[in-house]
């Protein structure tokens, strides 16, 4: 509920100060991340371990899915969100086995958490999407969370 908090409060802040604050909008993704690796740690249950991250990869790749619905949604966006949403798929492929993948083992999850995060954050450096788009990426994550 916290971290649903924080992020209301992080959204409605990008929202009063407007369009120059598109790594702040990056820095909430971050630290959404960044709280399901801290989740994912805190347990020592493997099956709880992989149905956190699968949950919240899923829950991204749900959001990007919604974002890309939407139709104020431009083709650099697009194909920026499209970027993006290859590289979560292939972590979720990773994650299950699925897609030719072998899952990851019960006893490497934690460093696979904290792997997800740092392959994401770089992609989302190399992609450029508008602060639009990532304010609708922050909303439907909040809806979803």
């Amino acid at each position: 509920m916290l971290s649903r908090i924080t992020l209301c409060l992080a959204v409605l802040a990008l929202v009063v100060c407007g369009g120059a604050n598109i790594a702040m909008a990056q820095d909430v993704i971050h630290t959404h991340l960044n709280d399901t690796v801290i989740k994912v740690k805190a347990t020592d249950d493997p099956v709880q371990k992989r149905a956190i991250l699968g949950e919240n990869v899923d829950g991204l790749i749900k959001a990007i899915d919604t974002v890309q619905g939407s139709p104020g949604v431009s083709k650099e966006d697009a194909a920026g969100l499209d970027e993006l949403k290859v590289a979560l798929q292939e972590k979720s492929d990773e994650l299950g086995g699925r897609n030719g993948f072998d899952p990851v083992p019960d006893n490497q999850l934690n460093a696979f958490s904290d792997y997800v995060v740092q392959d994401i954050e770089q992609a989302a450096e190399t992609i450029t999407i508008s602060v639009v788009t990532l304010l609708l990426i922050l909303i439907i994550i909040i809806l979803i969370a």
